[in-house]
């Protein structure tokens, strides 16, 4: 035994931890929940089973009693009808003539209340009597007119005085369809002495026991046969114009019931849904879920765990001890527990800091110095640049305007003195706001440029409330938007258009509309532009690497910390109206 535990510990001394692990787990964790699980899932696959049978025990009832319910309807007006001696002494009167007969019955329906006394809709009632005299029609006619019919024979064979009968009303087909139907027959033999024959037929509505069977909206198939074939059926077998069908589905019977209404012999079969185990796990698929995280997933979890606690904590220190001939060791990121591995990991991340810090006071904090004295000298430059570039571009175009003037062209000095004014603003970037007053200045300068290029075309009135014009917002936003007027509204309109801005206080809101008399947009892309407004962020900015109004909207978001709303109103042909709203207490004054 000694000699066998040995053999068996140096085996298990050539397995790396983990492998040692994993075998851990299958056998002392892994199969027996298996074993275990299995006799818990097979109870309640049987479970399942029984529940099942339950509910096609239920659903047989409730198809009795729906079924029952009807015919007894039915036997409740025929047992009123055989007992009524008014209708026993019309059947049995003689009459001389047609005539006769007619005035008859009219006397009849009008003193006996016959159709509002039976109490039953959707049936059709016929009494048949062995009385020649009688003209068919309505509710009464000669028996002689059904003497050769399958149901009088069934009727008289059957020995019985009443019975319900479900048949297929083939006699006087091809002349009349034929078709499915349940009949409820009774001998009207009541009074004796009578001197005729007389039978009662009650043909109830097939078609409304077919919806009453398919309104119960059963999820399990429903079968009412009789010898083999199918009666009745919530699955698409009971077409009022065709014979009864064979019932091919025993197989699938998962309750049968037999029941008898009035001499009619009948099965009730309910058919099971398709079962698998996969079926049955799915039903019950939170339990499962239960027991595979209890048993499974968490034991797994809980090897992983104690895996990486041992395991990849010496993996990660073996990484780490490979970047030892760089100039800068690396430091382990995260330093995990107080056993012998994590004070091993302390260990190092204090060598390495020791050993950086010797490298930074010898070697890197000189080469900084040096970086960053380049990096001054180059800012320094840059900053040289940036003055000295827009100094001759200004100084470049006030010649152009002065010698525009000498040579009284007055309307190009306009022109590039506006120009002048809009590069001004558009170089001076050390601060990204500016005061509305101005922000109006560069509108106003840019729409003067636009008018020479669209003329007559281009019209522009600018309203700003006084109160406004030392609030700051973000350079060319205001401008961005008539921009966007101008190009996408009155440079795709023939005829004349105006653009119109206004900025003015409204409570607590700063509101600044922007409204053209241009094209016009559809309802699709304004509800995509509006939606991209209102939601525009820096990583939608990213993203789709689009500017414009919306890099407008983005920096007057971010201004007021989000609390901004942008209203966009656009009309085929009739222009466009663009409204920002701004929270006024989130904004500053020059």
């Amino acid at each position: 035994m000694r000699g066998i535990l040995d053999r068996l510990e140096n085996w298990m001394n050539d397995y790396k931890l983990k492998k040692k692990l994993e075998l851990l787990y299958v056998f002392c964790v892994l199969i027996p929940l298996i074993l275990t699980d299995g006799v818990i899932l097979y109870n309640v696959i049987l479970s399942e089973r029984e529940k099942q049978l339950h509910e096609m025990e239920n659903v047989a009832s409730a198809v009795q009693y729906s079924l029952s319910s009807a015919v007894e309807h039915s036997a409740s007006a025929a047992k009123s009808i055989y007992m009524n001696e008014y209708i026993e002494e019309f059947l049995n009167t003689q009459y001389d003539t047609a005539l006769d007969y007619v005035v008859g019955y009219q006397e009849f329906m009008r003193n006996s209340l016959f159709k509002s006394s039976m109490g039953i809709d959707n049936a059709q009632v016929t009494m048949y009597a062995d009385n020649e005299t009688i003209v068919n029609g309505g509710e009464f006619a000669r028996l002689s007119t059904v003497r050769d019919t399958k149901w009088y024979q069934y009727l008289q064979e059957s020995g019985r005085d009443m019975l319900l009968l479900f048949y297929y009303d083939d006699w006087k087909s091809p002349a009349v369809e034929a078709k499915r139907k349940i009949l409820f027959l009774r001998k009207m033999n009541f009074f004796g002495g009578s001197p005729c024959e007389k039978v009662l037929k009650i043909e109830m509505d097939y078609s409304n026991l077919v919806r009453s069977l398919e309104s119960m909206k059963y999820e399990l198939p429903v079968y009412i046969c009789r010898d083999g074939e199918i009666m009745l059926s919530n699955e698409g077998y009971s077409s009022v114009g065709q014979a009864f069908e064979s019932f091919e589905e025993k197989g699938r019977i998962g309750y049968s019931k037999d029941i008898t209404l009035y001499g009619e012999e009948l099965q009730i079969y309910i058919l099971k849904r398709p079962s698998s185990t996969l079926l049955v796990i799915l039903d019950n698929f939170p339990l499962v879920a239960l027991l595979l995280l209890v048993n499974i997933i968490l034991p797994w979890c809980l090897m992983k765990q104690i895996d990486r606690s041992i395991t990849v904590r010496i993996r990660e220190l073996s990484h780490i001890f490979e970047g030892v001939d760089q100039d800068h060791l690396m430091e382990l990121p995260h330093v995990r527990g107080k056993d012998e591995i994590g004070s091993l990991m302390q260990n190092y991340n204090r060598m390495a800091a020791r050993m950086n810090e010797l490298i930074q006071t010898v070697y890197k904090d000189r080469l900084r110095e040096q970086e960053m004295d380049i990096a001054r000298q180059n800012a320094e430059l840059l900053a040289l640049h940036s003055q000295i570039n827009p100094h001759f571009l200004f100084n470049a175009l006030e010649s152009i305007r002065m010698h525009s003037i000498l040579k009284q062209e007055y309307e190009t000095a306009d022109m590039v003195e506006k120009l002048a004014v809009m590069e001004r603003q558009n170089v001076d970037w050390g601060n990204d706001k500016v005061e509305i007053k101005k922000e109006m200045e560069f509108v106003e300068a840019y729409l003067g440029l636009q008018k020479y290029r669209f003329g007559d075309r281009l019209s522009y009135q600018l309203d700003m409330e006084e109160e406004c014009a030392k609030l700051r917002i973000p350079k060319l936003t205001i401008v961005t938007f008539v921009e966007n007027a101008c190009v996408h509204g009155i440079e795709n309109k023939v005829a004349p258009g105006w653009i119109f801005v206004r900025i003015y206080r409204e409570e607590e809101s700063l509101c600044i509309e922007i409204e053209d008399t241009g094209e016009g947009m559809g309802e699709e892309m304004l509800s995509c532009i509006r939606q991209k407004m209102q939601d525009v962020s820096i990583d939608e900015m990213q993203k789709n690497g689009r500017v414009g109004i919306l890099n407008a909207c983005l920096r007057l978001k971010m201004m007021v910390d989000e609390n901004a709303e942008f209203l966009i109103e656009s009309e085929k042909g009739a222009g466009t109206m663009i409204q920002i709203r701004l929270s006024y207490n989130k904004i500053q004054e020059a």
